[in-house]
């Protein structure tokens, strides 16, 4: 009740003209946690703990919720992965990033640690040391590699698969080994013959199946019949036009589910006979791709997915199954919301299901199987109360060339027809997509009055791979086009005001804002972009991408030609910029370099366009630091406000 008559006061305050400062250290503060798995027994759980600038690992004691061990990287380390190997161990894989808006990026490095802290131990990687010169004893192979683990040997406490990339400064051939989870000692098993490898494991735990690409990002799938097998080629994209994922094996290890991404349609999950070559669709949905697997509890057998066509919904390859009436009755039981099985006792008695939904950032649920009942465990971020949030509405509508486009509409609680708007392209581009999840930027924009615009633009994931590849070269093309015709669409639909309209994104979302301006100078009344890309020849020879051989290949075929690419980078279109410009960036950003945003900024100065400038030396792609975010979403909603109307940050100078 309590929450509803803050929602009326706040409607109330918005309909009588008074502005409601946003409370930014409700949007900026930290889950409590990300992800949550349950040990193999029960008996713990384990936790992903996000931090200013590292994600740690944390270890609970469930039946008392008493922490009882922990694992904390230095700064930009990040848990990337955790899995448990045994009940009272965990395998952790490291991961980078330098800043929020970084995708975290894996190290090869796998660590462990005991589920009471002990035995905390680097297994392999990079940065493994000997014993040294006073023993002989050294279990632990000293080399440059970089590993993932495969898979975590549930029927085996001591052992998991793990693969291994030598570190030869050129994509490298895989191997497969068998890791020693608690001296790192390693014994090869397999070796992949395609570059860039994964492998796959039946249910004992063999290695039957690799995947990987070459310099030319080509993805190749092999299989083999067991150990000392040769490898027989099952798929080469070159010829047949799709890419072959494998996803794991039937019971019997007699079939082969492998996710389908063809020509044409959204992706297909088929069940593959190696014996007879017999191929059966068992999932498929025409609206969207496979987006999490389903297995069943307690193994790595797939059997449904869950797709977001809109909202989430599952799928299973038998709809009858043990796993699927499971799924229809916790379904029934949480509303409708969506939820997801995380992670499962070994005999399938416990399970940890996730639960969420566009106004709410998700909750942790232990469900008994065999009683049938539910308890909370804990949510993500408690102060959140999803009955304050705005709404998320999904919207589609048929770009200027017939394209379907989907996206979504956050709204703020309360109010209705034309509204300011700001619209806010994601970053990516490709294969990155906008969810029905809790956007902490949409909600926060929603706070200060404002209806925010997502668009899943052609180049994005989701909706499958000519969707995709649709995008391609089309920086300031169709993809820009497709966010012109959402914002078109949101004023012909009645959602915008047409004359206080703003367009803000980062890293591409950025590049985006200043494109929609450049190209569309009428439409918006003013553009933000945080930790952009301006200057897109400069991305043939600075940052993050084109170090490598295949990244030269990938800037080529998705951004463009170097010589092609002036015409498109709003660093040289200043003068077509007619409405006021803030930027922000980081010093240390190795994905979007500041001397993007600088150029931006200088050429807007010459060409006598207003901009407003934030650069934090220290800060990479995102800023970490509380002080800093709070300092430059003050900024951002100030700006916003000034242009548009609404509500500015609590503690702001008012306009």
């Amino acid at each position: 009740m309590k929450g509803a008559k803050w929602v009326a006061v706040l409607v109330l305050c918005a309909l009588a003209g008074h502005a409601v400062a946003v409370d930014l250290g409700h949007f900026i503060r930290k889950d409590k946690f990300t992800d949550i798995k349950l040990s193999p027994t029960g008996e713990y759980y384990a936790a992903t703990v996000p931090m200013e600038d590292k994600t740690a690992l944390a270890v609970f004691r469930r039946k008392d919720n008493v922490l009882t061990g922990t694992f904390v990287p230095a700064r930009n380390g990040h848990v990337g992965g955790f899995d448990w190997v045994n009940d009272e161990r965990v395998l952790i894989s490291l991961a980078e990033k330098f800043g929020v808006r970084d995708q975290p990026q894996a190290t090869g490095e796998i660590y462990a640690i005991n589920a009471d802290g002990g035995q905390a131990d680097l297994l392999v990687g990079y940065r493994v040391q000997d014993n040294g010169p006073g023993t002989r004893i050294q279990p632990k192979k000293v080399e440059m590699v970089v590993a993932f683990l495969t898979d975590p040997l549930p029927n085996d406490d001591r052992h998991a698969v793990i693969s291994v990339w030598p570190m030869t400064g050129t994509e490298p051939f895989t191997r497969a080994e068998k890791l020693d989870v608690r001296n790192g000692r390693r014994v090869p098993i397999a070796r992949a013959p395609v570059r860039r490898a994964s492998f796959t494991t039946d249910n004992t735990g063999e290695v039957r199946l690799t995947h990987g690409a070459g310099v030319d990002n080509v993805n190749k799938l092999y299989y083999r019949e067991g150990a000392g097998s040769e490898w027989r080629l099952i798929n080469d994209e070159d010829v047949s036009g799709r890419i072959e994922t494998p996803l794991g094996f039937s019971e019997d290890n007699r079939l082969v589910y492998l996710q389908i991404q063809a020509g044409q349609g959204t992706d297909t999950i088929v069940a593959w006979d190696p014996a007879s070559g017999e191929r059966k669709q068992v999932l498929h949905d025409k609206g969207a791709d496979p987006l999490s697997i389903i297995y069943r509890n307690g193994t790595s057998m797939p059997v449904g997915a869950q797709v977001m066509d809109g909202r989430h919904k599952t799928l299973f390859f038998d709809e009858t199954s043990p796993e699927a009436r499971m799924y229809r009755s916790l379904e029934a039981a949480f509303g409708g919301d969506p939820l997801f099985v995380t992670s499962s006792t070994k005999d399938g008695r416990l399970m940890l299901v996730r639960t969420w939904s566009g106004n709410n950032p998700g909750d942790f649920f232990l469900y008994d199987t065999v009683a049938r009942k539910a308890s909370h465990l804990i949510s993500r971020s408690d102060w959140v109360d999803p009955n304050m949030m705005a709404t998320v509405e999904l919207f589609t509508f048929n770009a200027r060339d017939l394209l379907p486009i989907h996206g979504y509409m956050t709204v703020p609680r309360g109010v209705s027809g034309a509204r300011p708007m700001v619209v806010m392209p994601h970053g990516g581009p490709f294969g990155i997509f906008d969810t029905w999840e809790y956007d902490r930027d949409a909600q926060m924009l929603a706070a200060a009055g404002y209806t925010v615009l997502q668009v899943n633009y052609r180049g994005s994931g989701n909706y499958g791979r000519a969707f995709q590849h649709a995008g391609a070269r089309q920086w300031g093309g169709t993809m820009q086009d497709d966010v012109t015709d959402a914002t078109r669409w949101a004023i012909a639909q009645g959602h915008a005001d047409p004359r206080r309209i703003c367009i803000y994104g980062a890293s591409y979302g950025a590049y985006a804002a200043l494109m929609g301006v450049a190209k569309e100078p009428g439409l918006y009344q003013c553009a933000a972009g945080y930790v952009g890309v301006y200057d897109l020849p400069l991305m043939h020879s600075t940052g993050d991408i084109q170090g490598r051989r295949s990244g030269e290949t990938y800037l080529r075929e998705w951004l463009g030609e170097r010589s092609q690419l002036a015409a498109v980078s709003p660093v040289n279109l200043a003068d077509r910029i007619k409405v006021p410009v803030f930027l922000a960036a980081g010093g240390k950003d190795e994905r979007a370099p500041i001397q993007h945003s600088k150029r931006m900024a200088a050429a807007l100065e010459k060409a006598g366009v207003p901009v407003e400038t934030l650069y934090y030396d220290t800060e990479g792609h995102g800023f970490y630091t509380e002080p800093h975010q709070r300092e430059y979403y003050t900024k951002l909603l100030g700006f916003l406000s000034r242009h548009l109307g609404g509500r500015p940050a609590q503690g702001a100078a008012q306009p």
